[in-house]
């Protein structure tokens, strides 16, 4: 019996009109509309997962990148086909960009699977943007690469270099302190984002860039390429090619993004001193293919993974200085004893390989420590457990003041952001900078949705007074470009009836990074009092239709990656 041929091109996965020979000759007849030859849709077919959009600034280059891809594709032999998906523009969606990860994933999943490709190219690069391709593309189950916006470049204000968000954030701490003025405020608004590209520092767009080049999902050497350089260009031209290439050899995100490669992940965010969000992100990819991020293991690692990356929000420099100094590849080869090196890449290599073959490359130590001395001894996040986070939370301790990491403080506390809005720079709020501020109602099940507002001002009286951090704790995110000793993804959130729901002005909470402890110093006797009164007050109403209403009904923690009940497989 001769073996069944595979599908490929417009052949697959067939509009049914019940006669299959019918279907093909529609298709054909339909493609041909467009001015396509049989001669050109006989070749295999590169799907390209296209995500411009006015209201998403990094991605403005797309259309540019887009013709670099479509001729890497004709050169190898191939049909390049482009196909919107919904684009996320971090600062552009309410309530927050997270919300929305999840739709994105489910359209680029349901666009792969029912469409005739026969592989597909992820164009991706802001901040949800790229999880949110390879949750989907993980899912799909078809040969993917991934190619993304690359970091935009800085410029100037007086002496200074201008790079987002870092900046944006602390020149509005200034202006909020009153150190400088509204018009100085409105020239460096003009300032802090002139290009194309993502946020020029190791924000969560740059981090998920490195993140999914360790994991094998991008060619070497192209997650820190600036977007507006013509090696941007090149390396989506390179992808074209690749994608090709992918379909003879059937490789898949599952023979890619393994346990291992998730490892190799977590070391690498450790050492980059990388977003918060990255953890929430690399969750949510690797349960989609019953892979497990654990907290605890992560902690472990930490102890042994070096900071080995000078730029901000905890150091110096910016994207472009990263690539200049030698970039991922540079940070590999650092890593490269405490990596698993069997793991597949995208390119048919081992990442063993792909290191030994950059063995001499160029690395510049202001920018990418060695890892005997390294900018930091352990890794730039760490989880804490306890009473107020029996499921965990995170800090960045990269980020933070090392003097407030072993400390017990009396809770002010905001129940929502509203609450936060409305009260926070009250200038009769009882706080002290001894104090620790405490958000309640931020997290996934919350109506904000879980948004990067973990990142608390600094109430104004104490900023004006000089306070530049104090420990603020929530079950909300923060922006990866952001700093300070900062509690994050409390779990479960206050909004399921967590410890955090709990929490009341005066409360004393003690924080130890030491011990990886975070807990609420009250008796257990009042706090089952509190829960009993809690359980009485009417619940905030729920959506009742669309896609708010799917999200509430089905969404699941920050441990669990905040990806939807039913989207995840079951564990390996």
């Amino acid at each position: 019996m001769s073996e069944k041929k595979k599908k490929t091109g417009l052949e697959i996965g067939l509009t049914n009109y019940g006669d299959s020979g019918f279907s093909v000759y529609l298709r054909r007849s339909f493609a041909k509309s467009m001015g396509y030859s049989s001669e050109m849709l006989s070749q295999p077919i590169v799907g390209i997962a296209y995500t411009p959009s006015g209201f998403n600034n990094c991605h403005r280059h797309f259309p540019e990148m887009l013709e670099a891809i479509k001729r890497g594709v004709t050169a190898a032999g191939g049909l390049p086909l482009e196909f919107p998906t919904i684009s996320l523009g971090e600062v552009f969606l309410n309530p927050t960009s997270l919300f929305y990860r999840n739709l994105m994933s489910m359209d680029t999943e349901e666009m792969i699977r029912s469409q005739p490709m026969d592989s597909v190219v992820l164009m991706g690069g802001c901040d949800k943007t790229v999880p949110a391709q390879l949750m989907g593309a993980a899912s799909a189950g078809r040969p993917a690469i991934q190619v993304v916006a690359g970091p935009m470049m800085t410029s100037q204000y007086k002496e200074e270099r201008l790079g987002a968000c870092t900046d944006c954030r602390r020149f509005w701490g200034k202006y909020r302190a009153g150190e400088i003025s509204s018009e100085e405020i409105q020239t460096i608004e003009g300032g802090l984002a002139t290009t194309a590209g993502t946020c020029s520092v190791m924000g969560t767009a740059s981090t998920m860039a490195c993140i999914s080049e360790t994991l094998g999902m991008i060619l070497p050497g192209t997650a820190a390429i600036p977007a507006v350089q013509a090696d941007r260009l090149r390396a989506a031209e390179a992808t074209g090619r690749r994608a090709v290439e992918l379909i003879e050899t059937d490789l898949t995100p599952s023979k890619i993004i393994t346990q291992k490669s998730i490892e190799n992940a977590m070391r690498v965010l450790l050492a980059l001193g990388g977003s918060t969000n990255a953890i929430v992100h690399l969750s949510a990819i690797a349960g989609r293919l019953g892979l497990e991020v654990s907290l605890g293991r992560m902690n472990e690692i930490s102890d042994n993974t070096p900071v080995l990356v000078n730029l901000k929000p905890t150091g110096d420099h910016y994207m472009e200085d990263f690539f200049a100094a030698g970039a991922m590849s540079a940070v590999l080869r650092e890593l490269e004893p405490l990596l698993h090196l069997d793991c597949m890449t995208i390119t048919g290599e081992t990442l063993g390989e792909r290191i030994a073959a950059e063995r001499d490359g160029w690395i510049n130590t202001k920018v990418i420590a060695r890892h005997d001395k390294p900018i930091e001894p352990v890794g730039g996040l760490v989880a804490l457990f306890g009473s107020l986070a029996p499921k965990g939370a995170i800090l960045k301790r990269s980020a933070a003041d090392k003097n407030l990491f072993e400390k017990e403080g009396r809770a002010v506390v905001f129940s929502s952001l509203d609450d936060l809005s409305n009260r926070i720079d009250d200038p009769d709020l009882d706080v002290t900078s001894d104090d620790f501020i405490v958000l309640q109602n931020a997290g996934p099940k919350s109506p904000s949705g879980m948004p990067e507002s973990g990142y608390l001002p600094i109430p104004k009286k104490l900023a004006r007074a000089g306070i530049k951090d104090m420990v603020r704790i929530s079950d909300a995110r923060m922006s990866g470009t952001a700093f300070g000793t900062i509690v994050l993804h409390i779990s479960p959130d206050a909004a399921s009836g967590g410890p955090l729901a709990l929490v009341q002005n005066g409360d004393r909470i003690s924080v130890s990074v030491k011990k990886r402890r975070i807990d609420l110093l009250v008796d257990e006797d009042e706090l089952a009092e509190r829960r009993a009164t809690l359980n009485k007050k009417p619940s905030v109403e729920q959506p009742k239709r669309g896609y708010q209403k799917l999200y509430y009904d089905t969404v699941l923690q920050a441990e669990d990656g905040c990806d939807f009940d039913f989207l995840r497989s079951e564990k390996k």
